[in-house]
């Protein structure tokens, strides 16, 4: 039986962020609307109460039926989830008199608690929240404490303490967020729930998930013929080589060129799958795709223009193969979490969620939709994989035609794809030293790098979760080369820190790098003659320009 642990989202950006802490505590945990506690929970270990954006008093609040899993199983309560469980048992939850947001201390902490052993004195948590809880559910008690907020956790070991549950497992609640990295000891935290409260074995592991899903892959699929859409990325190559894995040569994959790949990628990348035994078939649809596009400069009309194409290249590639029953995908776990289904409200929408085009009357498969980027990683390694495929930053489906304000041309692709690709390099070869909460980031992103004296050195590319550069061809700026008046375009470039996308902040990069690759710019590349960096956050920015 494979053990998972429930988590139950109410709506906050961070419960992926659970989730994640708990795989890379080798645990199996599932992320599920806040009113959709499974029927058959007998895999379930334990479950998670998350954050979320109302108060517990708000009639709009999103409600859980709490007997339901209260008593028959340990239960942890994190921000908004340790409150609702303090509110509907005997406790009392207030608005704080400020927001309570940021790094605080815990002054107290009960080390005889299970949920706190292994902790040290003062140890730093991150707190966001505008409610406090002023009073503790009945039965429980206070086990954690901060200068302003004396409640910052309690635990009741007995749920029939509180009065009307059906069972004797444990309850406990914090309003601090352990799943964050400025909580330094919350996955100690979530290692002593799962471990030690819930019985977790840790099982889940990349080498475990290949066995399992290889097996299962061989069991769906049969003898029939799978077609793959590569795209060059991370999930498509691992799902790709996974898959090769399971069925060898029923496997097909194709790569569609639309010419707004980055420098030399579409025949590198070609020939990394060749090195990993893939049968893939290239097709070079550039002229196609910058015939369509030309003269085009709204972004949305763009995106939509290499969609249709791409599928229209696609299908004609697909229906080649007359055998085919399975197409696959690298959908992600991430891809499958729709906010929309517990706000209301979409946070972002995924390209390759939501079905098959009807024409091609095929089944979908997707090896890796139980997993987070950083476990495609870690799975990629374990297929060995080359590290520079693994490691790929993500990368637009449309490519470079979102980072070039303005129609594309093939020249304006040819000017882009030089600027970033000194980018790129010159974010490979420089080397920095990390330490603190972005040395945990880096490492939990999967990042190959060995801590040293409590640093970590890792390259520049590592650090970043995205980067890139954008052709304002829309633009043009003044300048002097030699003794000539220049008359071009300004190039920006972009680079971002972030755990999922969702939100980002900009990458403080430093200054030698920059005017360093600035200068390399604008040297080498005709058609630049000035270099920006953007320092916009998501939000209210996005990531990408277009």
């Amino acid at each position: 039986m494979q053990q998972k642990i429930i988590i139950l989202d109410f709506g906050s950006q961070t419960t992926q962020l659970i989730a994640r802490r708990l795989r890379e505590l080798d645990t199996f945990c599932e992320i599920l609307p806040y009113n959709k506690f499974p029927q058959d929970d007998q895999e379930v270990i334990g479950v998670i109460l998350a954050g979320s954006p109302y108060s517990v008093y708000d009639p709009e609040a999103f409600k859980v039926d709490l007997t339901q899993f209260l008593g028959r199983l340990p239960v942890l309560g994190i921000c908004y989830g340790a409150q609702f469980i303090s509110y509907n048992n005997g406790g009392n939850v207030e608005p704080a008199g400020s927001r309570e947001y940021g790094r605080q201390n815990l002054t107290t902490i009960n080390k005889e608690c299970p949920l706190f052993r292994g902790f040290d004195n003062n140890s730093q948590v991150w707190m966001s929240h505008g409610d406090t809880i002023t009073a503790i559910p009945t039965g429980s008690e206070v086990v954690a404490s901060t200068e302003t907020v004396e409640n910052a956790a309690y635990y009741c070991s007995d749920a029939t303490l509180m009065g009307s549950y059906d069972g004797h497992q444990p309850v406990m609640g914090v309003q601090f967020h352990p799943e964050v990295f400025h909580s330094v000891q919350g996955t100690q935290l979530l290692k002593n729930f799962v471990v030690d409260i819930c019985g977790g074995r840790q099982d889940w592991s990349a080498d475990n998930y290949i066995e399992t899903t290889v097996k299962e892959l061989k069991e769906q699929i049969g003898n029939d013929r799978v077609i793959l859409g590569l795209s060059g990325g991370v999930d498509s190559s691992v799902a790709a080589v996974l898959l090769n894995r399971a069925i060898g040569n029923q496997l097909t994959c194709i790569f569609v060129d639309h010419g707004m790949l980055r420098k030399n990628e579409f025949s590198q990348v070609m020939e990394d799958y060749k090195v990993l035994g893939l049968n893939v078939i290239g097709v070079d649809a550039s002229e196609k795709f910058f015939a369509d596009l030309a003269g085009v400069t709204d972004p949305e009309q763009k995106r939509k223009i290499i969609g249709r194409d791409f599928v229209e290249v696609f299908n004609a590639e697909a229906k080649k193969i007359t055998d085919a029953k399975w197409l696959a995908q690298g959908t992600i776990y991430p891809d499958r979490i729709e906010s929309l289904n517990i706000t209301g409200k979409v946070i972002k929408s995924h390209h390759n969620v939501g079905g098959l085009p009807e024409e091609m009357h095929l089944s979908l498969c997707e090896p890796l939709k139980w997993l987070f980027k950083d476990e495609v990683r870690r799975v990629g390694r374990s297929l060995g994989m080359p590290e520079h495929l693994i490691t790929r930053h993500p990368f637009p489906g449309p490519g470079l035609a979102v980072r070039i304000l303005g129609d594309i041309t093939p020249e304006r692709v040819r000017v882009l794809q030089d600027a970033d690709d000194i980018f790129i390099r010159g974010l490979r070869d420089y080397k920095v030293k990390l330490s603190g909460d972005e040395a945990r980031r880096v490492l939990a992103a999967g990042v190959p790098a060995e801590m040293t004296d409590g640093e970590i050195e890792v390259s520049l590319y590592d650090q970043v979760w995205q980067a890139g550069a954008v052709l304002l061809a829309t633009v043009r700026s003044v300048g002097v080369m030699g003794d000539e008046r220049t008359y071009e375009h300004p190039v920006a470039l972009r680079a971002v820190t972030s755990t999922d996308a969702m939100t980002a902040d900009w990458a403080h990069l430093p200054y030698d790098f920059m005017a360093k690759v600035s200068t390399e710019i604008i040297n080498k590349v005709k058609g630049v003659n000035r270099v920006c960096y953007d320092i916009s956050s998501k939000p209210p920015a996005t990531i990408e320009w277009e």
